[in-house]
C-alpha cells in the first residue's frame, strides 16, 4: 500500500444557528453576517484503501446505492483488496494545531473518518463473484426501465462482448466537500490505473460505467425541470456519455451523507444516471474536470 497523497486544501462552510439581539449598529451586523457565513480551514488528502476504511466506504457506497440488492460489504472488500488503485479522502493530521482548534474540528468530525471515495472496479473480471453479478444486474434493469430501446441494446452488448473489459468508476464523498478536490483525485487514478496496465490485464479497460447522483427540480408550468449534481464535475462528465440512463430513487429515502446537500430540498426529487463511456475519455478527465469548474 503506497504512502499518503498530496494534500488538497478545501473549506468548509458551517452554520452558526446562535441568535443575537438586535442592535442598530452597523459592527453587530457585521459580526451576525461573519458568524452565519463561518468558513473553517480543513486539510484533507488522498491515500489508498485500507482495512481500517472499510465501514466508511461501505457508507459512501449505501448513500449511492441506497436500497439496490448488492452485496456493499463484499464489494467495500473488493475495493480495499486492489493494491494501490483508488484513495479514500481523510483529514490531514496537521503539523501544529492548538487544543482550541482541536475542540471545534472534533465537534464536526470524528476521527478516521472517510470523507470520499474515488475508485474502479472491474466488472468484466470474475463474473461470478456475487455483489459483481448483483451489480451487472442492477445496471441493466435500471438501464431497461430508464432509457430507449437502442441506447439499451448498445449497453448490452458492450457488458456481454467478451473482448470488452469495463470498469465501473465510484466516486463517493461528503456532500460538503468542494468539487475541486475531485482533479488530483482523478489524476492520481489514471497514473494508478495505467501502472497497473502495464502488469495486469484487467486493469485494461475499454469503457468505463458511472452511476451518477443528481436532484431534479421537476417542471412546472411554463419552467422547465433543473438538475443539481451531487457532484458538481459529473455535470461535465454526463456530456462524454455514449449512452446514458436515469430513474428516480424517490422511494428510498435518499439523504445527504453528513447533512442536507442543499439548504431546502423539499422540492427536488432524487435521482440516479447511469452512464456508459469510452475510457479513452478517462484520459482526459483530470483536465476536462478542471476546465470546467473553472468556468
Amino acid at each position: 500500500m503506497s504512502g499518503r497523497k498530496p494534500r488538497k486544501n478545501a473549506r468548509m462552510e458551517e452554520e452558526d444557528g446562535s441568535s443575537e439581539s438586535e442592535f442598530d449598529s452597523d459592527a453587530m451586523e457585521e459580526e451576525e453576517t461573519s458568524n452565519k457565513n463561518e468558513e473553517i480551514q480543513v486539510d484533507f488528502e488522498g491515500r489508498n484503501p485500507a482495512g481500517s476504511d472499510f465501514h466508511g466506504i461501505r457508507q459512501l457506497l449505501q448513500q449511492l446505492f441506497l436500497k439496490a440488492h448488492i452485496n456493499l460489504s463484499q464489494l467495500t472488500d473488493m475495493i480495499i483488496a486492489q493494491s494501490n488503485i483508488g484513495s479514500v479522502i481523510i483529514q490531514s493530521e496537521p503539523d501544529d494545531q492548538d487544543e482550541d482548534d482541536d475542540d471545534d474540528e472534533d465537534e464536526m468530525m470524528e476521527d478516521n473518518t472517510v470523507f470520499g471515495i474515488t475508485t474502479v472496479i472491474n466488472i468484466s473480471h470474475k463474473k461470478e463473484v456475487e455483489c459483481i453479478k448483483q451489480l451487472r444486474s442492477h445496471i441493466l434493469d435500471k438501464a431497461t426501465s430508464g432509457g430507449d430501446s437502442k441506447s439499451l441494446q448498445i449497453l448490452k452488448e458492450v457488458l456481454e462482448n467478451t473482448e470488452n473489459c469495463v470498469g465501473i468508476l465510484l466516486n463517493e464523498r461528503f456532500v460538503n466537500i468542494p468539487a475541486q478536490i475531485s482533479v488530483p483525485l482523478f489524476e492520481t487514478l489514471y497514473k494508478e490505473i495505467k501502472e497497473a496496465s502495464e502488469k495486469k490485464t484487467k486493469y485494461k479497460f475499454s469503457h468505463i460505467l458511472s452511476i451518477i447522483k443528481f436532484h431534479r427540480l421537476e417542471a412546472e408550468g411554463k419552467k422547465p425541470s433543473e438538475d443539481f449534481y451531487s457532484n458538481q464535475e459529473e455535470e461535465i462528465i454526463c456530456k462524454d456519455a455514449i449512452v446514458s440512463f436515469e430513474y428516480s430513487v424517490k422511494s428510498e429515502a435518499d439523504t445527504g451523507v453528513s447533512g442536507d446537500w442543499v439548504e431546502d430540498d423539499s422540492g427536488l426529487t432524487p435521482y440516479r444516471k447511469i452512464i456508459l463511456l469510452d475510457a479513452n475519455k478517462f484520459v482526459s478527465l483530470s483536465e476536462t474536470v478542471k476546465n470546467f469548474l473553472s468556468e
